[in-house]
């Protein structure tokens, strides 16, 4: 009878030894946990998608271990929280991935236009040869951009459309004929230049906004739907490639919610996404904004993942980047500041009110503090009879915010989400401002007064989505052509750097419970690397890349000693993807 009575608690213990099993050790690792500066482990264990601990490599191995836990051997590498980009247009770019030929990580301008010539000779005809931002001309050996005449050289008989931040673009000869450009074709707020017969050169200019650029942009080849779901897997695989397994969306020009959405969303039912994906909705049409947010606020919950979608998440998160046209704070560091329109205010009060009124976070489009400054006092009218009271809200970029906009920012309860725009663009701002006394975005005064502060990239179509290019950024304050744009004593250390781009990134979203540290309970997100990110000097910092990449305690990528742990991905598409033959960031 007692061996009856005893026999479900002795089963109820198995069942509890078991369940506190490891599904993942990943051991012999140099594994930053990121709760604390110089907090090292060897070994992190994984259940269920969650840390179940850390500790030595001995230790969780004697703890965790069964027959089915799956083992990885480190090898001394570097494992760090796997990398969240708190602004980056990855939804937007998944669609079109793999019908553009990326410059990003070119060393000459010689290769590029070869690539541009090599991807024209497999193309097939009508489909356009397209190059989307992530470059500029500091980082070719040559130190200058392409003329038109090495373009249309390199490819005469196929169209061609080149992105350069968001500034200007470069049609060849066969794109101009494609689109039927002529000297009456016009863009608001933009420029084509045409020569002295009145004929469009193919150069294109964005003044005071990027219409033409973009406009054009959405008339060059769309992917199929079956290409774009392809497309959307390969990039981000890509990210992937860089230990990446977080993103905040900041939606863009073109985005429309929900249509442009499916494709993504799709994947994540089916659990294919393999960076957790949280977006933020970015109203169209101007003048109608304050329809689309009531739209929106009456039909979506924020921070509800309706699908129950595991191991990604795929959420609705907030507003923004654009709340309202005349708000639209456009940068061309090639053109002086734009002031706004007289107009700002009262378009921006009822959404922010409304957006208040039903507890949406929002995130809003910001560079310059001149700016700021206006939006900022729209935001503290609306807080005195409707208090913003811990509603989560960023400004994204502010570049010029002032120490004094940054009190009021704080005062608020907002963050600040900043990208590395300025290793593009430094060289630029300068000819045009002068050399910064200080640095831009402040983050360090950020940092200092108690704002969350997240990075990003605000890739792709102005800087790269290498995560670690913005990293060598942070450390050194330097371009990508090497001109030291921040004064070196303001740069940051490389925990400060990392944490950033970890737990920094992940109150964007509202996760910074969830995820950014090697800690138990967290998130089982995390990246193995190529180098010692904190003793390699930042010149090897910018070539890191993740060998093993594992999102909600699964790998989703594997590289180098761990090539054999490589998931199975489906071959890029369409037959002549520029992805297909030379990758996304160019190793």
């Amino acid at each position: 009878m007692k061996r009856l009575l005893l026999l479900p608690l002795l089963l109820a213990t198995l069942a509890a030894v078991a369940q506190t099993k490891a599904d993942l050790i990943i051991y012999n690792g140099h594994v930053a946990t990121m709760a604390k500066a110089g907090e090292f482990r060897q070994a992190v264990a994984v259940k269920d998608g969650l840390i179940l601990d850390v500790g030595t490599s001995q230790q969780l191995l004697a703890a965790y271990k069964s027959p089915q836990t799956k083992l990885i051997d480190a090898h001394g590498k570097t494992v760090v929280p796997g990398l969240n980009d708190s602004h980056i247009h990855i939804i937007r770019e998944g669609l079109h991935f793999n019908s553009e030929l990326r410059w990003d990580g070119v060393k000459t301008l010689k290769r590029a236009l070869e690539m541009l010539t090599e991807q024209a000779a497999r193309t097939p005809p009508g489909v356009w040869v397209k190059v989307i931002g992530g470059w500029n001309e500091f980082q070719f050996a040559e130190k200058r951009q392409p003329t038109l005449a090495e373009i249309n050289a390199a490819v005469p008989d196929k169209p061609v459309f080149i992105t350069y931040l968001y500034g200007k673009a470069f049609l060849n000869k066969k794109g101009i004929e494609t689109l039927g450009y002529t000297k009456d074709t016009h863009y608001e707020g933009s420029l084509l230049e045409l020569d002295e017969a009145g004929i469009p050169t193919g150069l294109m200019y964005a003044k005071e906004t990027p219409k033409a650029i973009y406009t054009t942009l959405a008339l060059t080849t769309r992917l199929s739907p079956e290409e774009r779901l392809n497309s959307t897997q390969q990039f981000y695989r890509e990210l992937n490639s860089f230990g990446l397994t977080s993103a905040v969306d900041a939606a863009g020009g073109g985005q429309n919610f929900p249509d442009d959405y499916g494709v993504a969303l799709e994947l994540a039912r089916q659990g294919k996404l393999t960076v957790r994906t949280s977006y933020y909705l970015f109203a169209q049409q101007k003048g109608k904004e304050l329809q689309d947010y009531e739209k929106w606020v009456a039909s979506n919950q924020v921070n509800k993942n309706d699908q129950l979608l595991t191991p990604n998440g795929f959420v609705t998160e907030g507003a923004g980047e654009n709340l309202v046209a005349s708000a639209a704070d456009f940068e061309n560091f090639l053109e002086p500041r734009i002031v706004l329109s007289p107009e700002m205010e009262g378009d921006l009060e009822p959404v922010i009110r409304l957006l208040v009124r039903n507890r949406w976070p929002f995130r809003l489009h910001a560079t310059y503090g001149e700016s700021i400054d206006r939006m900022l006092t729209v935001f503290e009218k609306v807080n005195a009879d409707t208090p913003f009271n811990g509603l989560r809200w960023f400004f994204d970029h502010a570049e010029t915010i002032t120490d004094a906009e940054l009190v009021r920012v704080k005062k608020l309860g907002g963050g600040v989400a900043v990208q590395f725009r300025m290793y593009f663009q430094g060289e630029l701002y300068n000819k045009l401002n002068g050399p910064p006394a200080t640095q831009l975005p402040p983050i360090r005064k950020m940092l200092a007064l108690g704002i969350p502060v997240g990075m990003g990239t605000d890739a792709p179509r102005i800087s790269t989505y290498n995560p670690w290019m913005a990293l060598h950024w942070l450390l050194t304050g330097q371009t990508l052509g090497g001109m030291q744009f921040w004064p070196k004593d303001q740069v940051l250390d490389r925990f400060t750097a990392l944490q950033l781009y970890t737990a920094g990134s992940a109150w964007f979203s509202g996760e910074e419970k969830q995820k950014g540290k090697l800690v138990k309970g967290m998130y089982a997100d995390l990246a193995v690397l190529s180098d010692n990110y904190f003793t390699a000097s930042p010149e090897q910092v910018r070539k890191i890349e993740s060998e093993l990449t594992v999102v909600n305690g699964r790998v989703v990528y594997a590289a180098g000693d761990f090539r054999a742990l490589d998931p199975i991905h489906p071959a890029v598409i369409p037959a002549w993807s520029p992805v297909k033959y030379y990758g996304g960031y160019q190793r």
